[in-house]
């Protein structure tokens, strides 16, 4: 009797516990996931007067409680400035030097005295030129000294710039000024959008494009370009060399001086075998329907274990200090890594 019993206690046990882990487990999450919001009229004008109950987030389609909120928020800046300086390019050079070294004026005149610039060159290799820096000067020398060779390894620069910046505190920015698409780099597309995402930088393109017609340009790597900055709320910029080139990088200090915070802790957000959680961020309350709103378009968080994913690797791309060439390691002999079919792609 006492052991049918004790048998009883444990099938009842395991009755309980197959009860328990059949009932859908919801986490909250003390990581504080940051959204950074542009607002647009129907006619483009930014709109600068929203509050925070204007706004809805939602994680995975679950609606989230917003935080954080800043208006015109003057969190500290760090904006690392992409510079393609492939063969492809060297007929803009001289006029984006200019452009850039007015925009980097232009930042650190006014705003938070903590927003700085970093600067990065690419072709066939990626240069982080200087650390980040407040001094207009230091930018516009390295601008000078670059000369256009070889191929576009876009997509690497990318990766490392994320990964160089993301432990910076504040809004993190990326600028990439390019004609087009990416011809040598060891990354994918998916890799570099991924570490952008990971680093909660906001990508715009300033797109250089000297021929009006489809002929001969790289519409490929135009929509890359486009779906970057839609990823992570930004916007792409296209203009011509000169005036325009200008209006552009006067385009993107006004984005940024005018950007929402949006901060939220996830909650009863049901856990699913995918790493990425897509954000929605719209207008309610005062805002109009055809008021346009930009931001991230998702962010990578808990998984379920079965998925056995894991953090975005730069294994196989090298990162160096500032002032130093970065280049590809050559891939291991022997490699059983995903990415070993991948890294016989140099960029050498």
């Amino acid at each position: 009797m006492r052991v049918l019993r004790g048998l009883a206690a444990l099938s009842l046990t395991c009755a309980l516990a197959l009860a328990q882990n059949s009932t859908p487990v919801f986490r909250e999450n003390v990581h504080l996931v940051r959204v950074l919001a542009t607002v647009k009229d129907a006619s483009g004008a930014l709109v600068g007067s929203m509050e925070k109950s204007d706004f809805e987030v939602r994680d995975n389609g679950v609606p989230q409680e917003i935080s954080v909120f800043e208006r015109q928020t003057e969190q500290p800046l760090s904006v690392a400035v992409m510079i393609d300086d492939s063969a492809s390019t060297a007929i803009d050079l001289k006029y984006e030097t200019e452009s850039v070294t007015r925009f980097v004026k232009a930042l650190v005149r006014s705003g938070n005295p903590d927003d700085s610039v970093s600067l990065y060159s690419f072709n066939w290799e990626v240069v982080q030129q200087t650390g980040f820096t407040r001094n207009p000067a230091t930018i516009e020398k390295r601008l000078r000294e670059l000369r256009n060779t070889g191929g576009t390894a876009m997509y690497d620069a990318i990766l490392l710039a994320s990964r160089d910046i993301e432990d910076r505190q504040g809004r993190k920015v990326l600028i990439i000024v390019t004609d087009g698409g990416d011809t040598v780099s060891r990354a994918s597309f998916e890799r570099a959008a991924e570490a952008a995402q990971l680093a909660d930088a906001v990508i715009f393109p300033v797109l250089v494009v000297p021929i009006s017609n489809n002929a001969g340009r790289n519409i490929g790597g135009e929509n890359a370009l486009t779906t970057l900055a839609q990823r992570t709320g930004g916007r792409v910029f296209a203009p011509t060399i000169g005036k325009e080139m200008d209006q552009a990088f006067d385009g993107i200090l006004r984005d940024l001086r005018t950007q929402y915070l949006l901060g939220f802790y996830p909650k009863n957000v049901p856990p699913t075998k995918e790493r990425f959680h897509t954000l929605t961020v719209t207008g309610v309350g005062r805002a109009d329907s055809s008021w346009q709103i930009s931001a991230r378009s998702g962010y990578y968080g808990e998984a379920l274990p079965a998925a056995g994913a894991s953090r975005g690797s730069s294994e196989g791309v090298s990162v160096g200090a500032p002032d130093e060439t970065v280049r590809g390691k050559k891939p291991a002999a022997k490699s059983t890594r995903p990415d070993a079919s991948k890294a016989g792609r140099g960029t050498r």
